[in-house]
C-alpha cells in the first residue's frame, strides 16, 4: 500500500504506446518535429488561445526555468512558506534567477491572499537601490497541502501583483487535480484570472517524465529558449517528452487520470473522518493530510503501509501524508481502511 507519492507509481499504458509511436523514423531534433507542434496546437486548444509551450524532463526545471525568465536578478519572489520552489527544489529558483530574493509568506492550508501579498509587497520600496524590486509572485495548484486556488481567489492575487508590476506564475505539478476538482476551464484558471506563466506538470499524473513551461504571453516568454539551453534542459529528442504531453492531453486523459486520483482520495477521507481521524487539511486534490496517534501510524506501517510524515510528532500525534495516485488500485484503498478500522 503505497501513499508516499503520485511520483511513486510508473507510467500510464498509453505513453508507452506514444513513446513507441514517436519511435518510428526520423525526425528534426531539439522541438523541430511534428509531435512537438502538434503538441503547441493542443495546448492551444486546451487553453482557448495561442500559448508558447516549451517541453523540459522536470518540474524543478520548469519553475525555475519559468521565473528566471520573468524575475531580475535584483528582484523578489513571493510564494507561500510551503511552495515547493521554496522547501523542495534545494535552491535551483534563486540559482537560476542568479540571485533573485524568495519571500515566504504564511497562509492558511499553504494558500495565499491578496491582503497578505499586499501587506508583504508594501514596505519594499521601488527603485530604492538597497531594496530587492518586487517581480513575480508564485502560486501552487494544487497546493503542497492540496489545496486549491479558486478562479477569483487567483485574480484577487493577479490584481495585487499588477498594482506593483509584479508577473504572475503557477507551479501546476498537479494542475490537472486542480482542474478536475474545480471544474474550471484551464483557461479560467490561468490566463483569465491574470496567471503570466504556467509549469504545466504531467509526471505526478501518467507520465514517465514530461512537464512544460506554458507562457500566455509572447512577450514574457523573451529570452527563455537560450535560459534552457545554457541550463542544459533543452532535450534533443524532445519528441519524446512532446509524446507523453500531448498523449496526456489527447482525450482529456490528463483530467480523467486527476479525477480518478481525486475522487479516490475523497473516498479514503471520508472513511477516515468516519473512522475518527482528524483532517488537517480540506481535501480537495489527491493529498490527505491525516493526524493520527503514534500508536497507530506505527501498526499501519507494520500492516504494509507506506506514507510520510509531515512535520514533527507531537503530543503522541503524528500529521501524515497520504497521497492516491491515478494508478492506485482499488484494493489498496481498501486495505488501509480495514487497517484503520482494526
Amino acid at each position: 500500500m503505497n501513499f508516499l507519492s503520485d511520483n511513486a507509481y510508473g507510467a500510464a499504458p498509453q505513453m508507452l504506446e506514444a513513446l513507441a509511436a514517436a519511435n518510428g523514423g526520423v525526425a528534426a531534433p531539439y522541438g523541430a518535429d511534428p509531435i512537438t507542434e502538434r503538441l503547441r496546437a493542443e495546448m492551444a486548444r486546451v487553453f482557448e488561445r495561442d500559448v508558447g509551450v516549451f517541453p523540459v524532463a522536470t518540474g524543478t526545471a520548469a519553475n525555475a526555468l519559468a521565473l528566471a525568465t520573468l524575475v531580475p536578478q535584483h528582484g523578489a519572489i513571493f510564494c507561500h512558506r510551503d511552495a515547493h520552489i521554496s522547501v523542495d527544489e534545494c535552491g535551483a529558483p534563486e540559482f537560476f534567477t542568479h540571485g533573485a530574493k524568495m519571500v515566504t509568506l504564511g497562509g492558511a492550508h499553504a494558500k495565499l491572499t491578496a491582503d497578505r501579498l499586499e501587506d508583504a509587497v508594501t514596505p519594499f520600496q521601488k527603485g530604492i537601490v538597497h531594496h530587492a524590486q518586487p517581480a513575480a509572485v508564485s502560486l501552487t495548484q494544487a497546493t503542497e497541502l492540496g489545496t486549491c486556488y479558486r478562479p477569483e481567489e487567483i485574480a484577487a492575487l493577479a490584481a495585487t501583483a499588477r498594482k506593483h508590476g509584479m508577473k504572475v506564475h503557477l507551479d501546476g505539478a498537479r494542475f490537472a487535480n486542480a482542474v478536475a476538482h474545480l471544474g474550471c476551464t484551464p483557461a479560467e484558471l490561468t490566463w483569465r484570472a491574470g496567471v503570466d506563466a504556467l509549469s504545466f506538470g504531467a509526471t505526478k499524473n501518467g507520465a514517465f517524465g514530461a512537464e512544460a513551461v506554458v507562457f500566455f504571453n509572447a512577450a514574457d516568454a523573451r529570452d527563455f529558449e537560450y535560459r534552457r539551453k545554457k541550463a542544459g534542459h533543452l532535450v534533443s529528442k524532445m519528441r519524446f517528452v512532446s509524446a507523453q504531453l500531448l498523449a496526456s492531453l489527447e482525450d482529456r486523459r490528463w483530467l480523467r487520470w486527476a479525477g480518478r486520483a481525486n475522487a479516490q482520495a475523497a473516498r479514503l477521507a471520508r472513511t477516515l473522518e468516519d473512522s475518527g481521524a482528524e483532517i488537517a487539511h480540506p481535501v480537495e486534490s489527491n493529498a490527505i493530510f491525516v493526524s493520527f496517534p503514534d500508536a497507530v501510524v506505527a501498526k499501519l506501517r507494520a500492516g504494509g503501509a507506506h506514507f510520510y510524515d509531515w512535520g514533527t510528532p507531537t503530543h503522541g500525534r503524528t500529521l501524515v501524508r497520504l497521497v492516491v495516485s491515478f494508478a492506485t488500485p482499488d484494493d489498496n484503498i481498501d486495505r488501509f481502511i480495514a487497517l484503520v478500522r482494526r
